[in-house]
């Protein structure tokens, strides 16, 4: 079997992160979440005051980023001058203000290529928005991970431990709603689905169910690389 370059694709809270590493954990490759690279920009301009108008300034802070492995090999932790904010990067401040700073062209086009090289040598699940359709177009296997906005509100609040009647759940299934137009919209990489992506649907799943559909696409897709043909592992 080969290892393959994974794109994982979805709109925001539909369990890219936690579905595709425990996924990419079971098949032993790599993790990375490509959402804490703008996330960790947008806490970072917030931290910095640097506005979302001011692209230049934004560009500026991409370098001072890093994304940490743990020991399963899942880029999953940010740094930020050596200094660990992944926690900081989830905030819900954060939650309200990426779209906009991930929707500034100049911000996309200095990640793009720092995403395509995590990628090379294959043997990865890489999560996000504009994988499959932009980051890496020629993956050998793009997995969309679809759910319903209030299911995926529903996941949000209970893991915040929220009353789900509550105000603060309200908020955030109409922060994801707006997230979604957002994403939806954008001019520069829009959330869309790839015309060649298996769509697995995961409203009324259990974690694990999701986990072992996109497994199962994983194995699928292995049994049928052919190394020789070279895949399609070289996206850039």
């Amino acid at each position: 079997m080969g290892r393959l370059v994974v794109a994982l694709d979805g709109p925001g809270s539909s369990g890219k992160s936690s579905v595709g590493a425990a996924a990419a954990r079971e098949v032993g490759y790599r993790f990375c979440d490509t959402g804490l690279l703008y996330r960790a920009v947008t806490w970072l301009a917030e931290s910095r005051g640097v506005s979302v108008d001011d692209p230049e300034g934004l560009v500026g802070l991409v370098d001072d980023v890093q994304l940490a492995s743990d020991a399963d090999g899942r880029l999953a932790g940010v740094l930020v001058d050596g200094i660990d904010h992944t926690a900081d990067v989830r905030a819900p401040a954060v939650d309200s203000a990426v779209s906009a700073v991930s929707a500034v062209p100049e911000v996309r086009s200095a990640l793009l290529q720092r995403q395509r090289d995590l990628a090379s040598g294959g043997g990865i699940v890489m999560a996000g928005r504009d994988i499959g359709t932009v980051v890496l177009p020629d993956a050998d296997l793009k997995v969309y991970l679809d759910a319903s906005v209030t299911e995926r509100a529903r996941r949000r609040a209970q893991e915040r431990r929220l009353d789900p009647d509550g105000l603060a759940a309200a908020a955030i299934l109409e922060a994801l709603r707006r997230r979604d137009h957002l994403d939806a919209t954008r001019q520069v990489a829009p959330l869309r689905i790839a015309p060649d992506a298996r769509i697995i649907t995961t409203d009324g799943n259990e974690f694990d169910e999701t986990v072992t559909a996109v497994v199962g696409a994983i194995r699928d897709a292995e049994a049928r690389h052919v190394p020789e043909t070279g895949g399609s592992g070289d996206a850039s």
